[in-house]
């Protein structure tokens, strides 16, 4: 099932190439891997950007331990760029990775890096985030489905999307 976000995946779209870091935060599983992962990563390779210039790596995953290094990240990262064409990078959960400030700031650096995080902490949710970046990040704040996004996804009447809508919640 696909829920489309399409609020959230302009908002990523219009700030492609702006020269800061896209910052996703929400509250827990209200989609922002999602959002990034499989929507943006589609309109990406829709718009004709080559699989190898999307760098994505799910920092919560148990294979990507050894990234949760800032300089083991770094060194992933650099090591994966092959020319001077436009890569993508796509960092879920940077949060979890040790100085992730100093590696966003390291990333900044690469003029043909676009980079793209999620972060769902209380310290990622604070105001502090968009201090710590200021000039230099764009957040993007994700909030659970609406009703409009729920019912793109749900097969059945208006009145029942409504119904399991309300009974369960507006999370994906």
């Amino acid at each position: 099932m696909k829920i489309e976000r399409n609020i959230y995946l302009n908002q990523l779209i219009s700030a492609k190439h702006n020269g800061m870091i896209k910052i996703v935060t929400g509250l827990r599983r209200c989609g922002k891997s999602y959002l990034l992962t499989t929507l943006f990563h589609d309109y990406l390779l829709s718009e004709g950007v080559d699989e190898s210039h999307i760098i994505e790596i799910q920092l919560d995953d148990l294979d990507n331990e050894n990234l949760l290094a800032p300089k083991e990240l770094l060194s992933n990262i650099r090591n994966r760029i092959e020319d001077k064409e436009q890569y993508y990078v796509i960092l879920d959960e940077i949060q979890m990775v040790d100085r992730f400030t100093d590696v966003l700031n390291s990333l900044l650096h690469n003029r043909n890096l676009d980079v793209y995080v999620t972060g769902s902490n209380s310290h990622f949710l604070s105001s502090d985030i968009a201090t710590e970046f200021r000039g230099r990040g764009q957040v993007i704040h994700l909030y659970p489905l609406t009703f409009a996004e729920y019912i793109t996804a749900f097969k059945g009447s208006q009145d029942e999307a409504w119904e399991e809508y309300y009974t369960y919640g507006v999370f994906p």
